[in-house]
């Protein structure tokens, strides 16, 4: 296990807040910032322990929040499955690959998928609530795209230890023919599983911090509290847009700090 001080608890709790007021704010993408903010602002210097610890607290609180989706009916466990069982195999491959790719190398992958997910963030739409009942056609319906997408978001989940939520609802919308709410909702028992079992395979090979993750969800189920509260009052667009940016900029800053490894390809 990771020794940490107290300034480094302090600091956990605090990034925890931060990616959970990111996600009740703008709704995705904030878990992307979970592996820098344990990296560079609370001082990790081993990606593969962050990735396990990160890991397993995405998928904590994902199945809290499992809760009281299913309490208002907005899961489909029949097609949440069917995402999410084709995905496990790619989160078994895809930690396998990430334990055995050298830390310095993950993180000059990770600078990618950040830049990727921002630019997805700044082009998507976003969708208010009065518009969260539209529905997609049943005929869109489709276990191909299910399986498919299930094995590619889990095999990202599995290598970089996200949550993936931005590439599993419209997998949802489009595959399940689900309408956004529905997806939403579904997508967390995808999320949760994901990171369970990347965390799980990391524990074995000892890169997992229980402590740190615990403190990671504490801050991030307040910070998700505080930021949902503030959701409806201020403009949506403008806040992805600005976050977007951030993960750039800090997508940026990772492949400086790496970028040493293209030297050795």
């Amino acid at each position: 296990m990771f020794e940490i001080n107290e300034v480094q608890i302090f600091l956990s709790i605090i990034s925890g807040i931060l990616v959970g007021f990111s996600l009740g704010l703008i709704g995705g993408g904030g878990s992307i910032l979970a592996i820098p903010l344990l990296i560079y602002f609370v001082g990790f210097d081993h990606p593969h322990i962050v990735i396990g610890t990160t890991a397993l607290a995405v998928g904590v609180n994902a199945y809290l929040n499992l809760i009281p989706h299913t309490l208002k009916k907005h899961v489909n466990y029949k097609i949440g499955l069917e995402f999410t069982i084709p995905g496990i195999a790619g989160v078994l491959i895809g930690s396998e690959l990430g334990l055995l790719t050298p830390g310095n190398d993950l993180l000059f992958f990770f600078s990618f998928l950040m830049i990727g997910i921002a630019v997805y963030m700044l082009k998507r739409k976003c969708i208010d609530l009065s518009e969260m009942q539209r529905k997609v056609s049943n005929s869109s319906r489709s276990l191909a795209i299910l399986i498919l997408a299930g094995l590619i978001v889990g095999f990202a989940s599995g290598y970089f230890g996200i949550g993936g939520g931005f590439l599993i609802v419209p997998g949802l919308l489009f595959g399940g023919g689900l309408n956004i709410l529905q997806a939403v909702g579904t997508s967390l028992m995808a999320v949760g599983t994901f990171g369970v079992i990347t965390a799980a395979r990391y524990a074995i090979s000892g890169d997992l911090d229980i402590i740190i993750s615990a403190l990671f969800i504490a801050g991030g189920i307040f910070g998700g509290w505080f930021g949902a509260r503030l959701a409806g009052k201020v403009p949506k667009r403008r806040l992805t847009q600005i976050f977007a940016i951030i993960v750039i900029i800090v997508a940026f800053y990772i492949m400086y700090q790496n970028y040493s490894v293209i030297l050795y390809l």
